[in-house]
């Protein structure tokens, strides 16, 4: 090939591609199209600023020391105050937005990126409480040269939110872009302009601001007129079931009185809760399970009891809500003894179950068993609502024909058993006639001591002739 040709062929290629992509008839492509590109392009200008940390809390203030002190008639200055909390610390200021270039002539509105949320203000700690004061005395008049401060923590100042960031701003706020369409020169060339904006990002949320620390209370005065210090209160006790039989357990408190004028009992000047407690008397006594029920004490082995020594000396018996026990407490001397003389499962209190339904008209019967065989123990009484099927066929409904209570004298108790005499209640006679479909509802209510439950027990069918 000439050497001159070989120069001239990659441009003659080029203005050959060039030729083969232009628009045939003559029709000319607007520059606006040229901006196509940046349909495909986030419509948001910049990236968003981030939320800022939060203040950090403040610290709670310690607490004022716990004292005892021995009055022998000397002076005593005591500081028992408790510290201030601590402030918290302010939030931060949101992050700054990235605010990269913006992008001119596209075709979609433009919104700047906002500016970032502050961070909360930390919460202020809480104020310590005042300590307590226990003084032992022998002379009441000795407590007025005791002085004794026990002023409360104030609470932390809760931080400041840290302001939000501003939000990007735009470099150009409008623009105008025409669109063409058709072929220029024909009757189907149009062209249309359309505005665009730019909008300015926000500026981000203020941070809250921390919410302050709680005051803490003033402390507190107890009086014992005895230089002997106090005994370790034991009030309490709880055990499995099995672990108290034919065991005795000692169980002591020391018995409080409440009173008024605390301030008045100290030097003048002395700051201290106005309601305190003088020491009355050591209260103790002796505790027993006594098992008397028919079923062994096995069988409730993850039972547990609790026992609690009151300040009237008495001592006061409960078991879990699972477990229904019905007994007595005797005391004799320093020696509580509570017996034990019926124990049921909750789960067994509810086991009532349809036997049979048997008989018509007056003789009209519902046999109840009872498949805990609990019925001995437990007292039971029955609620009834008997509903018939229409016999005319003008409707398929039940219609209520008897709702009420069961007369004592109406329900029967064979062992385990209970007989329901439904056909002795105020029915109407054609409701009790075989062949009648009937809907009955009885509510039963157990009750052992001061614990009771009720259960639904439903029954439907038809009322079959007596055999």
């Amino acid at each position: 090939m000439h050497r001159s040709l070989r120069r001239k062929l990659p441009l003659l290629v080029t203005f050959s591609l060039f030729i083969s992509f232009l628009p045939a008839s003559g029709s000319v492509l607007c520059p606006a199209v040229a901006h196509d590109k940046y349909d495909t392009v986030s419509r948001n200008y910049g990236r968003y600023g981030s939320r800022d940390t939060d203040g950090r809390a403040g610290r709670n203030g310690r607490d004022g020391q716990n004292q005892t002190t021995f009055v022998d008639g000397s002076s005593v200055k005591l500081d028992l105050s408790g510290e201030n909390g601590e402030d918290g610390e302010n939030g931060r200021r949101g992050y700054r937005p990235s605010c990269n270039n913006q992008l001119y002539n596209v075709h979609h509105d433009i919104h700047a990126a906002s500016g970032g949320r502050g961070g909360n203000g930390g919460r202020g700690g809480d104020g310590g409480n005042g300590g307590s004061l226990t003084l032992h005395y022998a002379d009441l008049a000795d407590l007025q040269k005791v002085s004794a401060r026990t002023n409360p923590g104030e609470g932390g100042r809760g931080g400041r939110g840290g302001s939000g960031a501003f939000g990007c701003r735009c470099h150009r706020r409008s623009w105008e872009i025409e669109t063409c369409t058709g072929t220029r020169g024909k009757p189907d060339y149009k062209c249309t302009k359309r505005r665009y904006r730019c909008y300015d990002g926000r500026t981000g949320s203020n941070g809250n601001h921390g919410s302050h620390g709680s005051r803490g209370r003033l402390g507190t005065l107890s009086l014992i007129n005895s230089s002997e210090p106090l005994a370790a209160d034991n009030p309490t006790l709880k055990l499995p079931m099995s672990q108290l039989i034919g065991e005795q357990f000692n169980l002591s408190k020391n018995k409080w009185n409440i009173r008024q004028g605390a301030n008045s009992l100290l030097a003048p000047g002395s700051v201290i809760a106005d309601e305190y407690r003088e020491f009355e008397q050591r209260l103790e006594t002796t505790f027993q399970l006594v098992w008397q029920e028919e079923e062994p004490i096995s069988s409730f082995n993850n039972q547990s009891v609790n026992a609690s020594l009151t300040d009237s000396q008495q001592v006061e018996v409960t078991f879990a809500n699972d477990l229904w026990v019905e007994g007595t407490s005797q005391t004799e001397a320093n020696l509580t003894t509570f017996t034990v003389n019926h124990a049921i499962s909750q789960q067994d209190v509810t086991r009532l179950a349809v036997a049979e339904f048997a008989e018509a008209g007056e003789n009209l019967k519902l046999n109840i068993v009872d498949l805990a065989a609990k019925s001995a123990v437990i007292q039971t009484q029955f609620r009834v609502r008997f509903r018939a099927q229409d016999r005319f066929g003008r409707s398929s409904n039940y219609k209520t024909e008897y709702e009420g209570d069961i007369p004592d004298e109406l329900v029967t108790r064979d062992h385990n058993r209970f007989i329901l005499a439904l056909g002795k209640l105020k029915i109407p006679d054609d409701a009790l006639r075989p062949g009648v479909n009937v809907d009955i509802e009885v509510v039963a209510t157990r009750s052992l001591g001061k614990r009771s439950a009720k259960q639904t027990i439903n029954w439907q069918g038809a009322i079959r002739s007596p055999r």
